[in-house]
């Protein structure tokens, strides 16, 4: 029988008040987890953290963070300590800039490995050490289709999400004698506030309708359309429960069939 039940599990999601970050908290408390999530503005961890999942055992609790700051970072690590060890870490914060690579900085690059991999190498050193002990744990990084079939107007941003995979691969092969699981989520399209934007901005500039610059957008996905962030969640719930006990070191591609390799 399937079982996605997370009751007595405690997750850490970061960069979770808005898209993807928000549909994953949701799903996992619903599954019975008490999750701690983090983000930077103060009204979204507020309004997130209300959340009243369907679970009577899961619960919701929200801290005001900087993930691209390191010592914010470790300051967020040091408030989840006092909320109980971390079972399930997903890593999600992360942004997408698209940039030309001649304007790019060093600055600009520093600045998307401290926030996108760094945080998440941060977090996972941390919270590693009592899932060994413990013998259980589970390690999601959300990375991106980015990170396997690189797109030159999201050059760093691929990067970075590359690094991600390659990091959990590796962790994967190190501990999983301790039944420490890595994986990695792959998202493609998937209709967020940043998509909203970004649609929003060639609508204004093509004076086309916004649902038109979607539809466009949708010809490339055999499935014809945007996923949704609870898509995203749904998988990333499999793979924090014992129905994916067996799974390790996978990098999933949740896009509707967009990717072309095999």
């Amino acid at each position: 029988m399937l079982n996605l039940d997370l009751s007595g599990r405690r997750a850490l999601v970061t960069g979770a008040s808005l898209g993807i970050g928000n549909a994953v908290v949701k799903m996992l408390a619903d599954q019975g987890a008490n999750v701690v999530f983090c983000a930077r503005g103060e009204d979204g961890v507020a309004e997130l953290a209300a959340y009243t999942p369907d679970s009577d055992n899961g619960s919701v609790h929200g801290l005001v963070a900087d993930m691209g700051n390191a010592d914010a970072v470790l300051d967020l690590l040091s408030k989840v300590d006092e909320l109980g060890t971390v079972d399930i870490l997903v890593n999600n914060v992360g942004i997408g800039p698209s940039r030309n690579f001649l304007y790019m900085t060093d600055d600009d690059w520093q600045h998307l490995f401290e926030l996108n991999l760094m945080s998440a190498v941060r977090c996972t050193r941390h919270c590693l050490p009592a899932m060994r002990k413990q013998k259980w744990g589970r390690v999601i990084m959300i990375a991106s289709g980015a990170g396997k079939y690189p797109n030159a107007a999201l050059i760093d941003y691929g990067a970075t999400k590359a690094a991600m995979i390659a990091t959990a691969k590796a962790l994967s092969k190190k501990y999983a004698a301790d039944n420490v699981l890595f994986n990695s989520v792959l998202p493609g399209l998937i209709r967020t506030d940043m998509w909203e934007r970004a649609a929003q901005e060639v609508a204004d500039a093509t004076e086309r309708d916004k649902e038109d610059v979607f539809a466009g957008n949708s010809r490339g996905v055999p499935q014809g359309r945007y996923g949704k962030p609870e898509e995203i969640a749904a998988m990333v719930t499999f793979l924090a429960s014992e129905a994916a006990s067996y799974v390790n070191g996978a990098a999933i591609e949740v896009d509707g069939g967009l990717a072309t390799h095999i």
